[in-house]
């Protein structure tokens, strides 16, 4: 089964409508996205719990990373490049951290906040070798700008 971006964002939009606190919306998103893709082996969040560094949010899959510098492996380089990363072969990337044996390929996504920080990173794992293109890219980020937007504009009012 793979994934309908659209509906998927109409299902997250329903269940975190109001919704303000960043972990309980990145708890929410992560379940619905994990179980709407078969290509999805693990799917989760890493914050930004200092400079430089990421610590393991809500996920679903197999035990994480607990905590990750911005200098090392894909999710590093999305928090600290602000650039969606789209690694078809996590083998052949440089300094890729391996925290399940079973990765093939990785899609990352930064999550900023109002003032344009990154707050987290969005991590999808997959045990297919080049399971995502730029659909995922595209389909993965409205849905943080969706989500994360509202509560950007609410903390502005």
């Amino acid at each position: 089964m793979r994934i309908d971006y659209a509906q998927t964002a109409r299902i997250i939009a329903s269940l975190t409508d109001g919704e303000r606190d960043d972990v309980a919306l990145m708890a929410t998103v992560v379940c619905e996205l994990h179980h709407a893709d078969d290509r999805f082996d693990w799917t989760g969040f890493y914050r930004v719990v200092a400079p430089d560094l990421l610590k393991i949010g809500p996920y679903q899959g197999g035990h994480g990373c607990l905590t990750i510098p911005f200098a090392r492996g894909v999710c590093g380089v999305a928090a600290r490049t602000g650039e969606v990363q789209l690694v078809d072969d996590v083998d052949a990337f440089p300094g890729h951290i391996a925290c399940a044996s079973s990765t093939r390929s990785e899609i990352v996504l930064p999550v900023r906040d109002a003032a344009g920080d990154i707050i987290a990173v969005l991590d999808i794992d997959s045990d297919q070798p080049a399971a995502f293109d730029d659909r995922d890219v595209e389909g993965l980020s409205r849905i943080m700008d969706d989500v994360f937007g509202c509560v950007r504009a609410a903390r502005q009012a």
